[in-house]
């Protein structure tokens, strides 16, 4: 009889076949994956996402959006997936950027102001096949009429009126014609306006130092005029006093015809140096002399001449 076999070289044999099997499987599905995704990868085999849609040209040079939802295959060389246009709510910043935008007002005034419009793609014919790069196309045209309607107005009614003037921004962005006879935003980008947002309207920082500087300079000038017009006031109101307190004297002591005016005048020129000149500067009283006609016949003496007082100390 012949020997039998040793055992251990049925298990060798076992495992290497099953080796051989498992590396075997191992690079066929290696090379499935490298084939799937090197289909995937040109988008032989695509997706159509909710609330999005895919442009495809075809080998003729026709251009189609695909909006059902789910797999599609296309051939590779002979199609070509232009574009993916979200169907969704889209927002467009004003100038491009969430950041404020320099604007002139009516009285070439420099503000900052930042908007946000929100739309939303309703025909893929007219936005993605009759324009050519719709977007940068819209921004143009938003931009445009959102700032031709902020500088016709004066830059009080564009920081404390923004209510009205953000309703009349959104109404000229959905139905009034970017230029006469013209068509509408909507009509052109085949896009619904949603909404039209001014988030702010401010002035720029040298302005406002520069305003409260003039507010400044103005309080200190109406003070100053109020000063000057009390002082106006008071000095009218001593003058009329002062009137009829020499119109009451002139009554009282004056003569019909006349001729104590000029007397009455030099009293009265004298009368105010008195009161001025009250005391002088060394506590003697100032005397005052009327006289109406001629200077006064007798002089006084200096104050610096001692007045006699009879004889001297020791005379008899």
């Amino acid at each position: 009889m012949p020997e039998a076999l040793p055992g251990n070289i049925f298990t060798r044999s076992f495992v290497k076949t099953v080796l051989r099997r498992i590396l075997a499987l191992v690079t066929l599905m290696g090379l499935l994956y490298g084939f799937s995704a090197l289909i995937y990868a040109t988008k032989a085999i695509y997706k159509v996402r909710k609330n999005y849609a895919v442009v495809l040209e075809r080998f003729g040079g026709q251009r189609q959006p695909i909006t059902e939802i789910g797999w599609h295959v296309r051939l590779p060389y002979f199609t070509r997936i232009e574009q993916e246009i979200p169907l969704m709510n889209q927002t467009l910043y004003l100038g491009g950027s969430p950041q404020p935008m320099r604007i002139i007002s009516k009285e070439n005034v420099a503000l900052w102001t930042s908007a946000v419009l929100t739309y939303r793609i309703q025909n893929l014919n007219v936005w993605a096949i009759e324009n050519l790069d719709p977007q940068h196309l819209l921004q143009g045209d938003y931009d445009g009429i959102v700032k031709d309607i902020l500088q016709s107005h004066a830059m009080n009614q564009l920081i404390s009126d923004r209510e009205k003037i953000k309703d009349d921004i959104f109404n000229a962005l959905k139905s009034t014609p970017i230029n006469k006879g013209g068509p509408t935003l909507e009509q052109k980008y085949g896009i619904d306006v949603v909404s039209f947002v001014l988030n702010e309207t401010r002035v720029g920082d040298k302005l406002v130092e520069a305003t409260e500087e003039k507010k400044k300079r103005e309080l200190i000038a109406e003070a100053d005029s109020y000063a000057a017009d009390q002082e106006a006031s008071r000095i009218k109101k001593l003058y009329a006093a002062y009137l009829d307190s020499i119109q009451a004297l002139q009554h009282a002591l004056g003569r019909p015809d006349g001729s104590t005016d000029t007397a009455l005048l030099q009293f009265l020129t004298q009368q105010k140096w008195a009161a001025a000149y009250e005391k002088n500067t060394d506590g003697r009283s100032t005397v005052v002399i009327q006289n109406t006609q001629e200077p006064p016949a007798i002089s006084l003496p200096s104050p610096t001449e001692a007045p006699p007082h009879g004889k001297t100390t020791g005379a008899r």
